[in-house]
């Protein structure tokens, strides 16, 4: 899973536990691909498969990677795992869980050694989505298209915002 059709070299990886994750990192592919950032979406278990995690991360610089987002659930222990191996900017986002509706991710992912970063993001499809949206600002450092982009989507989202003030504003003073 990629890019369709990219014949560029991905800038981000979208990684993820289990194949069940995908449904919510749709989303955070789905922002990459708006914004025409070069991806690839993988399935790679840092406890079912340990050595291929510890491959994907050392490895991952030099094929290109510039920053790789990691979800899981339950120990949540794969975007840790990748930090480790990697001086990349790993992003992790917990996956809501059955068990205790993510909480057990989202504190797997956040309570990391000092030393070994990884952002958080929130639980979910906001998570997913937001990690996106990290990615994009921290690639437009040195990418004026996407300071461009960026910029134009936070206007997008102000002016849907003033537009519904104004509208239940209107609403509300007949």
């Amino acid at each position: 899973m990629s890019n369709v059709g990219s014949k560029e070299i991905p800038r981000v990886a979208v990684v993820m536990g289990s194949k069940s994750d995908y449904e919510v990192m749709k989303e955070c592919a789905s922002v990459l691909t708006d914004f025409r950032v070069p991806h690839e979406v993988r399935v790679i278990s840092a406890h079912r498969t340990p050595y291929r995690a510890h491959e994907f991360a050392i490895g991952a610089e030099e094929r290109g990677l510039q920053l790789i987002i990691a979800a899981a659930g339950k120990a949540a222990h794969l975007a840790g795992v990748l930090s480790a191996l990697t001086t990349l900017p790993v992003f992790g986002v917990p996956m809501a869980t059955s068990d205790l509706g993510g909480l057990d991710s989202l504190l797997s992912i956040v309570q990391m050694p000092g030393g070994i970063p990884v952002g958080t993001t929130a639980i979910g499809k906001a998570g997913a989505k937001n990690a996106a949206l990290l990615a994009v600002a921290v690639l437009a450092l040195s990418d004026s298209r996407l300071q461009d982009e960026l910029k134009a989507y936070r206007k997008r989202m102000r002016d849907e915002v003033e537009a519904a003030d104004n509208e239940v504003r209107q609403a509300t003073s007949s």
